[in-house]
């Protein structure tokens, strides 16, 4: 079976750049998508799911390491990113930040494109390896971001997918709260943070229904706890 095109978001404030990089990765058969600032960047990212971003450090607003981080925290997306500084210091902070890789300006577009191919070919595999998560009957496609229990398709918004995914992610630990805002919200801030989880928490609950009970324990002062599952049958389809 074919696999789909890859799609890739290109962001820079520049737009002939974003132009010129577009084009590059469009001869190795990307579909790609511009935006020329860390917010735009992330709307498109909430919206639609991309194969890579290549992501210029020098952003209006956010910069490109902190959306760079922010990826990091919430998708497993590959980052490229494209900086006008040769020096090591930025592309350490790149690479602490989670980028995959990095090519100082000028840079030809050529070689931008082929890395782009190979780094999204590791991605692929990797995420064959790890796509699915199961415990007992909650079976979590996070290539697809569905969720089945019992063989039932859960109908979960973006943020109950995320957080349902941490859980399982984590299954047999506490989760605490600040790891569930980081890896959810992509915030350390607490103020107002557990109302969030907790109403979260709670419509997760409902729609798991009578599951939930064995599926998301409370601890308390901690955070939340999926018990491992005993295999209740087959794997979801």
């Amino acid at each position: 079976m074919t696999e789909p095109a890859p799609r890739a978001l290109v962001v820079d404030d520049e737009s002939q750049m974003v132009s010129i990089v577009s084009f590059a990765l469009e001869t190795q058969g990307f579909e790609t998508v511009g935006a020329r600032s860390a917010e735009t960047a992330w709307r498109l990212l909430e919206a639609s799911d991309f194969d890579l971003v290549v992501l210029d450090v020098t952003l209006p607003g956010a910069s490109g390491i902190q959306l760079c981080e922010r990826i990091r925290a919430s998708y497993d997306t590959p980052v490229i990113l494209l900086t006008a500084r040769g020096d090591e210091d930025d592309r350490l902070r790149g690479l602490v930040a989670g980028a995959d890789d990095y090519q100082t300006k000028p840079f030809s577009p050529r070689e931008l494109a082929l890395r782009a191919v190979a780094v999204v070919r590791r991605t692929r595999g990797r995420r064959q390896a790890i796509a699915t998560l199961a415990n007992g009957p909650l079976v979590i496609d996070q290539g697809r971001r569905t969720a089945h229990l019992d063989g039932v398709l859960l109908p979960l918004s973006d943020v109950e997918f995320r957080l349902l995914t941490v859980l399982a992610r984590h299954a047999g630990e506490v989760v605490g709260w600040r790891t569930i805002l980081n890896e959810v919200w992509a915030t350390a801030e607490t103020m107002g943070g557990r109302d969030m989880i907790k109403t979260t928490i709670y419509r997760l609950r409902q729609q798991l229904g009578p599951a939930a009970e064995r599926l998301i324990v409370t601890v308390r002062g901690s955070g939340y706890l999926m018990p491992r599952q005993e295999d209740d049958g087959p794997p979801a389809r």
